[in-house]
């Protein structure tokens, strides 16, 4: 049995996004999906996200559970029903928490990997490193505060950029079985975004070249968002 719904806090949300070839990424999802295209381009990323106060719903807050967290994910359309959907593929989620493993895929979904992160967040720069325990996840990343997003990313604005990710709230996780995913939907108060410069980003997934062969990837910028309440809400499993 699922919880309905988990609500907490998203103390820090950063969007580590990539832009992808199209041809390359449709190899890494399932067949039923294919990328939402943006200026030519797929779009994939790393989700790295703190959450705090997380509960469920109507228990308080002191009660709730702080965890780091990260999801390796693709934007996606697929069609059912003769309506087209939007959201996002998670090829892997990683967390520092061992309640979010153990219950992950069983209490409410998405199945989750053992990692250790190490962040840094003051004053505007964040430091992050994630290595999951199996070793076949690394992810680093440093940045800092800006005001606009990078001139060569494939979105023209912050606007832009923040209602292409916005309408991508339903995720599906892959899972133990392999014809099912996992749906899991994300309802916010209020959807802020803002750019953040980045000095340094590193995905031992997406920097394999035997998946994304040189010229394939590249990292078009990153996007926060702060202290926003959020709740989590099972959505119907999907087969592939």
């Amino acid at each position: 049995m699922r919880l309905p719904t988990i609500q907490g806090v998203i103390r820090r949300r950063i969007l580590a996004n990539f832009r992808v070839d199209p041809k390359v990424m449709q190899g890494q999802i399932p067949s039923r999906f294919r990328p939402k295209i943006h200026d030519g381009w797929a779009v994939a990323g790393i989700c790295l996200i703190r959450l705090e106060q997380v509960r469920p719903k109507h228990l308080p807050g002191f009660v709730g559970l702080t965890s780091e967290n990260a999801a390796h994910r693709f934007a996606v359309l697929w069609d059912e029903e003769s309506t087209t959907h939007e959201g996002v593929f998670i090829s892997r989620r990683d967390t520092n928490s061992q309640l979010n493993r153990l219950f992950g895929g069983r209490i409410f979904p998405g199945e989750h990997h053992e990692a250790s992160l190490d962040v840094t967040d003051s004053e505007g720069d964040i430091r992050l490193s994630l290595a999951s325990t199996d070793n076949a996840i690394l992810v680093q990343l440093e940045a800092t505060n800006a005001e606009e997003l990078p001139s060569t990313s494939i979105f023209s604005s912050l606007a832009a950029a923040s209602s292409f990710f916005e309408a991508g709230s339903l995720g599906y996780s892959v899972t133990r079985e392999a014809d099912r995913l996992d749906g899991l939907r994300l309802e916010t108060t209020a959807w802020r975004v803002r750019p953040l410069s980045v000095s340094k980003i590193y995905s031992s997934y997406f920097s394999d070249r035997t998946i994304f062969p040189e010229g394939s990837i590249q990292f078009d910028h990153a996007l926060i968002m702060r202290d926003v309440p959020h709740e989590w809400h099972s959505a119907d499993d999907l087969y592939v």
